[in-house]
């Protein structure tokens, strides 16, 4: 029989010929095919956005380096060996007084206006305004670090982004809120990555940390600040809004600080506007302390930020400080002193144990933030090439000064009105105490916050440090 009649033989489904149910056959399956490409494709679109509540664990994993930080099981929420849990112990409270020089000169916008109380502004051409054309106010501005009706920066975005601390963006998102990450967005680049201004769906600005993905440093970056402050809140501390885990793309997404950052309003851009008021100053370097003594006392694991200096202490438009950049930082759990690691930092505020032995504990925070107060009390950089020999180096430098007695000669001359001998001397002890090349002797930073709330010093111990310095 040939193939022919047999296709033509019927069938006992409705009598039809073999070649009609078998061109059915294929018809169907055909579509059904069709029909679950297509039931695919809609998933997997729909995937993109969906909630996916993914633990720290599946965060892709990072060198030996990060393995250091594994501290002991403990009753702490447990986060692929770092413990993870948040106990806030400290008792922030803001300094109520604010004293300001209000200059007379005219700012070009507003915004700048709106801030003059907290710098000496220069014109142009003109040097520094002078004491008749200035005048003097002290304001009160009551603060709190949990400020009430403050509306989320979170709030608007769809709710099924949100993952559980922070939020989830995608990379859709985040080349919507920086116009595709383009150059005219860019806020500052280094060897971290580059860093965009960016406006979420909701209006509210950020900066977008896209991390270079240069031999794993992308992945342990990014696993090192979403470890070190993902869950943590503090008013002084940078907030991290959320972060970006798609392909090769690894990105952070921080809160938008607009006011520049203390090395900026030391020797930078910012001196345009004018220089800082000591008042001013001091309310950054309290606000620092608080942050430091945060990370080191109020929370377990503790967190060693590891490069403390000028440039990572953003300030806002309340002349708030906002400690920033925990690429470096590393964990540090109960019952552990110090842990060993590959030195890093910034030349000039590294403490001198931790360059020469690699062991790292909060006492190197410390040194580093007095480092920073001494350069908020000159005016100078850590290490200046471009000044004599024996003043090159800052901490040297001030010791020599202060061991001769000419401690009033070290306040940035950039200053319209110095502070009064006491105030200068009260700085002056702290930051020699935290700079003290003998890492317990340092104080706590609970107890440099005290020091420099404190309006009641006494002389004869600021006497004594001054003359071991």
């Amino acid at each position: 029989m040939s193939l022919n009649s047999q296709l033509s033989q019927k069938t006992s489904i409705f009598s039809l010929k073999l070649w009609v149910v078998i061109g059915i056959a294929l018809g169907i399956f055909i579509v059904l095919i069709l029909l679950l490409l297509s039931l695919w494709l809609t998933a997997r679109r729909k995937s993109k956005r969906a909630v996916e509540k993914l633990p720290i664990t599946q965060i892709p994993k990072v060198s030996k380096e990060i393995k250091e930080v594994r501290v002991e099981s403990r009753d702490y929420t447990h986060r692929d060996g770092v413990l993870l849990t948040v106990n806030d112990k400290s008792s922030d409270k803001e300094s109520d007084k604010v004293m300001m020089h209000l200059g007379m000169g005219k700012f070009d916008n507003a915004d700048i206006n709106s801030r003059s109380g907290s710098f000496n502004h220069t014109e142009k051409g003109a040097g520094s305004q002078s004491g008749d054309e200035g005048g003097s106010a002290t304001v009160y501005k009551p603060s709190s670090s949990h400020p009430l009706n403050v509306a989320s920066p979170l709030t608007g975005l769809p709710e099924f982004s949100h993952l559980g601390w922070g939020h989830w963006f995608t990379l859709r998102d985040l080349e919507l809120a920086t116009g595709r990450f383009s150059k005219d967005n860019v806020l500052g680049e280094g060897g971290y990555g580059v860093v965009y201004r960016g406006q979420l769906i909701n209006g509210t600005p950020v900066a977008v940390k896209k991390i270079l993905n240069n031999l794993g440093q992308a992945e342990k970056e990014f696993r090192v600040e979403v470890e070190a402050i993902g869950h943590v809140r503090h008013k002084n501390l940078v907030r991290l809004l959320g972060y970006c885990v798609e392909g090769t793309h690894r990105m952070l997404v921080y809160e938008y600080v607009n006011n520049g950052n203390l090395e900026q309003w030391l020797h930078g851009a910012m001196r345009q506007q004018g220089f800082l008021t000591w008042e001013a100053r001091m309310k950054v370097i309290l606000g620092t302390a608080k942050a430091l003594a945060y990370l080191h006392e109020a929370i377990e694991p503790k967190v060693v930020h590891r490069d403390i200096k000028s440039s990572n202490i953003l300030i806002d438009e309340e002349f708030n400080a906002k400690v920033s950049d925990f690429g470096l930082a590393k964990l540090l759990g109960a019952g552990k002193s110090h842990i060993t690691t590959r030195v890093m930092g910034t030349f000039g505020y590294v403490a001198p144990e931790y360059a020469n032995t690699g062991l790292l504990n909060e006492k190197s925070d410390i040194y580093s933030f007095g480092v920073v107060l001494l350069e908020a009390i000159t005016g100078r950089d850590p290490v200046d090439y471009g000044r004599p020999a024996n003043e090159v180096n800052l901490v040297d430098w001030l010791k020599m000064m202060v061991g001769s007695r000419r401690s009033e000669e070290v306040v940035d001359p950039n200053m319209e009105t110095r502070p009064s001998t006491r105030a200068l001397k009260r700085a002056l002890l702290v930051a020699l105490r935290c700079v003290d090349p003998e890492s317990d002797k340092r104080p706590k930073m609970t107890q440099v916050v005290r020091m420099l709330e404190a309006e009641e010093f006494p002389l004869r111990e600021l006497s004594c440090v001054c003359d071991n310095a």
